[in-house]
């Protein structure tokens, strides 16, 4: 190993990397129950740091951040996954969660055709094919 990747910030099981993890997996948890830790778990085989990087950065250190409600965080969340387009695998996960944490299926139907305008129409369809998806499978799952 080369001094770059000994250094305790590259290793993402040191004690305070860990609890670093813990504490994002509890924030995703409370969001979206176990999609991100499916999502996490599938990358041990191939990039366990990637895992470790989404529970702790995105979900411990910038998704627990006070300054917006969960609701909030998931309509930004939405609007730039349509956005970017070609993350409909994480849009999917992010509706869920949206659903999750009180947003409504018109509320997030909004968010996306409103990024449209931004994002442009082909971003728009997928995101809004997408919604209905999730929404078909919370019907059947009810």
């Amino acid at each position: 190993m080369t001094a770059e990747t000994t250094h305790p910030q590259h290793d993402v099981n040191s004690p305070e990397n860990l609890a670093r993890r813990e504490r994002g997996l509890e924030v995703a948890r409370s969001v979206d129950g176990e999609a991100a830790r499916a999502v996490i778990d599938s990358l041990a085989d191939i990039s366990p740091a990637l895992g470790h990087h989404i529970a702790a950065f995105g979900f411990g250190d910038v998704y627990a951040r006070p300054g917006l409600d969960p609701r909030s965080r998931q309509l930004v969340t939405i609007g730039v996954l349509t956005a970017l387009g070609g993350c409909e695998p994480q849009l999917r996960i992010h509706i869920g969660a949206a659903l999750n944490v009180g947003l409504t299926r018109e509320e997030i139907v909004e968010a996306i055709l409103h990024a449209s305008v931004y994002a442009g129409f082909p971003r728009a369809l997928n995101a809004t094919f997408v919604a209905r998806e999730v929404f078909a499978e919370r019907d059947a799952a009810n």
